[in-house]
C-alpha cells in the first residue's frame, strides 16, 4: 500500500512560488544580431563555453541571463501564454518544468546528427534535450567527519542519524523544495525510487535538519562546518565551489543523475542560432569543456565505484508531469514544512 508521504509527492504540483527575475546578465560578442539565452547555470561556470560559441558566431551579440529555476519557469510560461517575445534558448536544471513547457506546446523542434544520437532519456519529441550529466551527491566536511563515519548510502545515513542524533542536530542540510525547482525534482525522484525516503524525512525531522534555497549556501555551510552533511546536492556545484574541505559521495544504493534541459521557445526570433547553440553544446569540443567545468561527470564503475544498476538517470519524459492543482501542491509543502519546521509554504 502506498504511504501517505508517497501519495503527497506523487500528486504534488510543479507550479513555482513567486520568485525574483534574473539574477545576472552577461554579454558575449558584439555582432549585429541579438541573441538571448536564459539559464539556471551560473555564468561563471559556463563562461568558457559561451565565449567559444560567440567566437564561432561573430555575427551574434549574446546576452546570457542567469535565473533561478522557478522564476525562469514562470517567465517562460508567461511568454508562451501571452505571446510575448521569448528568449531564443532556455537551459534549466529543473527539467520537470521544461517537460511541462514542451507538453504545453511552448517549444519548437530541431533534429540533427548531434541530437539523434542522444539516448532516449535525454531527448523528448525532438523539442527537449539533455546537455549535461550531473549526479546528486551527499557532501560532507572532511575535517569534521572521520572517513569511517561518512555515510555512503541512504541506509548508512539513516543509521548515522539514529546512532548519533546529538552530533547531527541542526547540522544536516538539503534544498528547500518550495524555493528550488531542482530540490523539488530530487525529492520527487526520491519518492519514486527510495523505500528509505519516508524514514529519511523522519530522521531529518528528529535532528532538526535545515532546508535552504541554494547550492552555494549549502556548500559554503558544509565548508565552514555549520553543516556536517548535505543531502542531494548537485555534484557540479561542488566541483566548482573550490572548497577542499568538502568531500562528495555518490550514494551506493542509487545516485540520481540529471541532464540540464535545453529548449528552443516556439516563437524564438533567432531559432537558427538556437539550433546552432544546441548542436555546439552537444559537440565533442563543448562536451570536453563541460567536463572541465564539472557539468559533465564521467560516471564509470572503475572510477566512481558506482555500479550501472545504481545509476538513476532522470528522464526527459512525460513521467515527470504531475497534477498542477494548487491544493495538492499545498499538501506537499505542508508535508515538507512538517519535516523541516520552516521554509516550505504554499
Amino acid at each position: 500500500m502506498m504511504r501517505a508521504w508517497q501519495m503527497l509527492l506523487l500528486i504534488a504540483a510543479l507550479l513555482p512560488v513567486p520568485a525574483a527575475a534574473q539574477e545576472a546578465a552577461v554579454r558575449y560578442g558584439s555582432g549585429p544580431v541579438p541573441f538571448l539565452i536564459r539559464s539556471t547555470t551560473d555564468n561563471s561556470v559556463i563562461q568558457p563555453v559561451m565565449e567559444r560559441f560567440a567566437e564561432l558566431n561573430p555575427d551574434l551579440t549574446i546576452t546570457y541571463e542567469q535565473w533561478g529555476s522557478n522564476a525562469l519557469f514562470a517567465r517562460s510560461r508567461a511568454d508562451c501564454r501571452d505571446g510575448s517575445p521569448p528568449a531564443d534558448a532556455v537551459l534549466s536544471s529543473a527539467v520537470q518544468q521544461m517537460v511541462w513547457l514542451v507538453n504545453a506546446a511552448c517549444a519548437q523542434p530541431h533534429r540533427s546528427p548531434a541530437t539523434v544520437v542522444l539516448p532516449p532519456s535525454r531527448r523528448w519529441r525532438d523539442e527537449l534535450w539533455g546537455i549535461t550529466t550531473e549526479p546528486a551527491v551527499i557532501v560532507y566536511n572532511k575535517r569534521l567527519l572521520d572517513g569511517a563515519d561518512v555515510p555512503r548510502s541512504r541506509f548508512a545515513l539513516l543509521d548515522a542519524l539514529r546512532a548519533k542524533p546529538g552530533l547531527y542536530r541542526g547540522r544536516i542540510a538539503t534544498y528547500d523544495i518550495a524555493a528550488s525547482g531542482l530540490g523539488y525534482l530530487f525529492a520527487y525522484s526520491d519518492s519514486l525510487e527510495a523505500t528509505t525516503f519516508g524514514a529519511l524525512m523522519e530522521g531529518f525531522a528528529r535532528v532538526d535538519a535545515v532546508a535552504t534555497c541554494c547550492s552555494a549556501e549549502i556548500i559554503a555551510g558544509v565548508a565552514e562546518g555549520r553543516f556536517l552533511i548535505a543531502y542531494n546536492v548537485l555534484g557540479s556545484y561542488v566541483a566548482n565551489a573550490s572548497a577542499p574541505e568538502v568531500g562528495t559521495i555518490l550514494p551506493e544504493d542509487y545516485t540520481l543523475v540529471l541532464s540540464r534541459a535545453f529548449m528552443i521557445p516556439k516563437h524564438a526570433a533567432q531559432r537558427g542560432a538556437s539550433a546552432e547553440l544546441l548542436d555546439f553544446l552537444l559537440s565533442a569540443e563543448a562536451q570536453e569543456m563541460l567536463v572541465k567545468a564539472g557539468l559533465v561527470a564521467v560516471i564509470e564503475e572503475t572510477g566512481s565505484g558506482l555500479t550501472a544498476s545504481a545509476r538513476r538517470y532522470i528522464p526527459l519524459s512525460p513521467s515527470l508531469l504531475v497534477a498542477l492543482d494548487a491544493n495538492r501542491r499545498a499538501l506537499l509543502l505542508k508535508f515538507w514544512s512538517d519535516t523541516f519546521g520552516q521554509g516550505a509554504t504554499p
